[in-house]
């Protein structure tokens, strides 16, 4: 007896339930939207591609395409966030005062200046090897220095005054004349009888008694 009449109600129920599910499923799918529109840039009005548009409400979205179109399902009452690099995040509350199950939007994206960290940048990657080549870096040459090799060289060229020349001053010799040649092709060579520096050569050389002759050197 208990059972027919558990059967009874269970059987006036059914009715009552099925209307419930259906108004639900109408109030459901009377607040679907296809959620459609662009995202464009708010100073020059370019779009701005593959922006990300998630809604926050189901966790589901899309991306817009090359021109900054996209479009998706959404509900009534939805938060959906746009986002892209460069940008600031936009949060746009779809409105349910909609009469129709579509809206567009245009939605404006801000450029954002993003301000990186100083990075420091070394030639050595560990410690150890900053170290070594402090320790085996070879310090320029400081004024003295410069100044006593300086010196030497000088004294180097006197010296080789007295002395007969070599072949690699015959050399050198050579090719100063060749590059001196070269230099005046096409045109007229200065004659050295009229370079100062020659005449004060000469004078020096004369002083210095090496145009005597090798019988008077020997006396």
């Amino acid at each position: 007896m208990r059972k027919s009449l558990c059967h009874f109600f269970m059987l006036l129920a059914i009715p009552f339930f099925g209307n419930a599910l259906q108004a639900q499923n109408q109030d459901e799918n009377s607040s679907l939207v296809q959620f459609s529109g662009m995202t464009i840039t708010a100073d020059s009005l370019n779009p701005v591609a593959y922006t990300k548009i998630l809604d926050v409400c189901n966790h589901h979205g899309n991306n817009s395409d090359v021109n900054g179109y996209f479009s998706f399902v959404a509900h009534k009452k939805d938060t959906v966030v746009f986002t892209a690099v460069g940008y600031k995040p936009v949060s746009f509350i779809i409105p349910d005062t909609i009469t129709k199950n579509r809206y567009s939007l245009i939605q404006l994206m801000t450029a954002d200046t993003l301000t990186l960290a100083a990075a420091f940048i070394f030639p050595w990657p560990t410690l150890e090897e900053f170290k070594r080549a402090f320790v085996e870096m070879k310090i320029p040459d400081d004024d003295l220095d410069i100044a006593r090799k300086n010196i030497q060289a000088c004294d180097i060229r006197i010296r080789a005054e007295n002395y007969p020349m070599d072949a690699n001053m015959n050399y050198r010799n050579y090719i100063d004349n060749q590059t001196s040649k070269l230099y005046y092709y096409g045109q007229i060579q200065p004659y050295n009888i009229f370079n100062p520096f020659a005449w004060a050569q000469f004078i020096k050389a004369w002083k210095q008694g090496k145009f005597k002759s090798q019988e008077e050197r020997l006396k």
